[in-house]
């Protein structure tokens, strides 16, 4: 740990003096608009909504009943206004919710008639499946400050779905977990679910003797239409969602009690690899971990996350995604607890920081924390080789160090209003040879209820090993090829030359945005500089050397008594040089967007793109007489809907021109992805995409792509389950049409896994599974198995 905090103070010594002081001076323009911001301190407001809970000495058993005393003590409310697609009219169903609290919990209890129960949505899932049924929930901003909300949803089986919402960077995140209670429960007049939020849960200042937090209940009653039923009214005509949250003002006394869980792991798998080209004996690999989780939270605004020798497999395969005609890597998603836990105190509008990029640590160490109008999180890992993304203007790749890394990021965030946030984020990632650090200042600023601003400013150092570049060109040594080559003489390419670096090197990027939001019309614009030698290696930042203007907008109606109830008419128009001012790229789109009758959504549009291809000479970065231009026209379209309660179908679908990159020549693509999700009971579910993908140039059919994805999952109960999953992968190409390489003309694989798990909480868990891999290409006339794994997970969350 020290040489990590060493290495923090190394930041301000090895930044150039220009650096700094444009990093400063941009925090001290900052400071200086924060001091002309109103000094509003609430988001929620008692004029929206407000509700007084009282404090009730008394925990219950959650179970559905309503039989305790406590709930005739409870506050009751009525859920009045269906918001969506209706505009604040009556709801259309009677939902009523009591609400008290305890000295360490906080209950609810809905009660939600249906004049139809018989056509209440409701299936057994797993935790965060369960969109698109019948469900009631609670949305909680414990600061009351617009910044941060917990979400919390109930199916009428007790299934549950929790989140977070960011109005910072106005996401929604699912991947957060917390240990809450509910069951629920049909009955001859609708449904009801009983709900128990231990106070542990959450962030917020009990220094306060009596809380007041942000608040809205929700319903959602999906049939023709999914009507969104609330509390209180929301104005579409104000673009900031978590300000026009209600107010609860109660808990006096309240505390989190010891907030304190220990979730110590055992992981064992047996794993067998073999060559099948030509065919190899089977390698065998037997191992046994054992790890364990820390979860403190130190005060009610601090919390403290630990982990030694932890357990990050992914029980939860990867969606399947088609890496065919592509040069810029693909991103995959964070899956695990460790980083997903307060992830969104380190977020900012740029994808600075990606766990994903800490792919095999040894230890970890996380604390979050907000004090009053102050945000303070850092994280600290090991990583046991380093992988980090090397971007450019025209491609990107992972590189892969085989050296042990340490990985740091720190986030800091300031709050003086519902109106104006500022931050700044410190990361780094530096292994023998290799370091990149990070620093970064942002700002969010929302002048009035239609307006919203956002700026930021980064800028980093790096230092590659010498010999990186030789990672990328296939050889084990390219330098003589670097001088002079072309398409097909030799191995050199952009991430070649964006890795062929002398010393340190260092750059930096910026990014502007503006965004005016009303009911029926919205405009925004961007703009984002960044430079040659910028890297973000603890982001996903995948591509440099460019600046990129952006300017759109649209107008949305609403139609009442129709099938669809809301149109969006809009577009925009982009520009793309890099920072020679040599064009890449100028694109205008135009689209259509309706969402209706059965749950319906359509949309449309048309682009058309100038486009630069691939560099001629290879070993010159400059793209102005060294590129060519391809004109673009694409269509596409995309459309689900659910024609009965069971059935959700999906479409996305294109066709146009396209860049053939492997040959830098012009193309047709055609691309149709289309989706279903079967309910064939209420616990078995199956989910399958299949996504078909043709090049078509002057010659022919360069490759036709198909990527199949399915899933079946058996909900055993509320904690268990069964899920098979299967994603195959064939691609078929046409050697003879390709100029520069000679690739497989077929190529195949598939990926299997088997699992039963058992949820006693997301912590508490046990998973027993079987994955393998087949593989075939011109060398393997058939799929032949050349992976497979028994593996064993159990875990267990002590709550201290």
């Amino acid at each position: 740990m020290n040489r990590f905090f060493a290495t923090i103070n190394k930041i301000t010594t090895k930044y150039n003096r220009v650096s700094v002081k444009k990093f400063f001076l941009l925090a001290r323009v900052f400071c200086l608009i924060s001091s002309i911001v109103s000094l509003s301190v609430f988001a929620g407001s008692s004029q929206q909504f407000h509700l007084d809970i009282p404090t009730i000495n008394e925990d219950i058993e959650v179970d559905g009943e309503f039989n305790e005393p406590a709930w005739q003590q409870a506050a009751q409310v009525m859920l009045k206004y269906e918001t969506s697609p209706g505009e604040n009219i009556a709801a259309p169903v009677t939902t009523y919710a009591k609400v008290y609290a305890s000295k360490t919990s906080l209950y609810f209890a809905f009660i939600a008639h249906d004049p139809s129960p018989d056509k209440i949505r409701v299936n057994l899932r797993d935790r965060d499946k369960s969109w698109g049924d019948d469900m009631v929930g609670i949305k909680l901003d414990t600061f009351n400050n617009a910044r941060l909300a917990y979400q919390f949803f109930i199916n009428p089986y007790g299934v549950q779905s929790d989140s977070i919402e960011n109005e910072l960077t106005g996401q929604e995140s699912d991947a957060w977990d917390g240990i809450w209670y509910s069951k629920g429960k049909l009955t001859d007049q609708g449904y009801q679910v009983e709900i128990q939020l231990p106070l542990r849960l959450f962030n917020f200042d009990d220094r306060n003797p009596l809380q007041t937090w942000g608040i809205e209940l929700i319903r959602f009653y999906p049939r023709n239409e999914t009507h969104r039923i609330s509390t209180h009214q929301i104005d579409r005509n104000v673009s900031c969602q978590l300000c026009q949250l209600g107010t609860a003002s109660g808990l006096a006394g309240a505390t989190q009690g010891k907030d304190l869980q220990l979730t110590p792991s055992l992981v064992a798998d047996q794993s067998s690899q073999r060559d099948v080209a030509p065919t190899q004996p089977w390698s065998d690999e037997n191992n046994v971990e054992v790890g364990l989780d820390l979860r403190w939270g130190i005060t009610p605004t601090t919390l403290l996350n630990a982990t030694i020798n932890p357990d990050f497999s992914q029980v939860e395969a990867d969606a399947g995604q088609l890496d065919v005609n592509n040069t810029f890597a693909l991103f995959f998603p964070e899956k695990r607890a460790f980083f997903l836990d307060n992830k969104d105190y380190f977020d900012t509008q740029l994808d600075l920081l990606h766990t994903r990029n800490i792919g095999s640590p040894d230890y970890g160490l996380k604390l979050t924390s907000k004090t009053d109008d102050h945000t303070f999180a850092i994280l600290a890992a090991n990583d046991t080789q380093s992988q980090f993304l090397v971007p450019g203007n025209l491609s990107s790749d992972i590189a892969v160090i085989d050296e042990q890394s340490h990985n740091v990021a720190t986030r800091y965030r300031f709050d003086p209003s519902k109106q104006f946030s500022i931050g700044g984020l410190v990361t780094l990632k530096q292994a023998d040879e290799y370091h990149n650090y990070l620093a970064s200042a942002d700002i969010k600023y929302q002048p009035t209820k239609h307006d919203t601003f956002t700026a930021q400013y980064a800028h980093s150092q790096t230092a590659y090993p010498d010999d990186l570049f030789n990672q990328f060109c296939g050889r084990d040594d390219c330098s003589n090829d670097i001088d002079v080559c072309y398409i097909g003489d030799c191995a050199i390419n952009e991430r070649v030359l964006r890795t062929n670096k002398d010393g340190e090197f260092s750059g930096g990027m910026f990014n502007l945005s503006y965004k005016h939001e009303r009911r029926n019309w919205y405009a925004s614009t961007n703009y984002e500089s960044i430079g040659s030698d910028f890297r973000a290696d603890l982001g996903f930042i995948d591509k440099v050397d460019i600046n990129k203007f952006v300017a759109g907008g649209g107008y949305i109606w609403y139609p009442e008594n129709n099938f669809f109830n809301k149109i969006d008419l809009g577009g925009d128009w982009d520009i793309t040089h890099n920072q020679n001012n040599e064009r890449l790229e100028q694109e205008t789109e135009m689209y259509i967007e309706f969402d209706g009758g059965l749950q319906s959504f359509i949309g449309a549009g048309i682009v058309q793109r100038e486009r630069v291809g691939r560099r001629h000479n290879p070993s010159i970065i400059d793209i102005d007489d060294n590129t060519s231009i391809f004109n673009q026209t694409l269509g596409w379209f995309y459309t689900s809907f659910t024609p009965i309660g069971s059935l959700k179908l999906e479409l996305d679908s294109s066709y146009g021109d396209d860049i053939d990159f492997a040959n830098d020549r012009p193309a047709t693509t055609t691309m149709l992805n289309p989706g279903i999700e079967w309910k064939l009971t209420e616990s078995l579910v199956l989910d399958i995409s299949h996504r078909y993908q043709t090049l078509d140039v002057d010659d022919g059919r360069l490759f036709t792509a198909n990527l199949s994805d399915m899933r079946l999952n058996w909900q055993l109960s509320l904690n268990s389950f069964i899920r098979l999953s299967s994603v195959y992968t064939r691609i078929e190409r046409d050697p003879d049409l390709y100029k520069y390489q000679q690739p497989d003309k077929l190529y195949q694989d598939i990926g299997n896994e088997l699992l039963y798990g058992y949820k006693l909480n997301p912590q508490s868990v046990f998973y027993l599974g079987y994955s393998d891999a087949f593989i075939a290409n011109d060398d393997i006339d058939s799929l032949t198995q050349n992976e497979k794994t028994y593996f064993m997970k159990l875990s267990y969350a002590w709550l201290l």
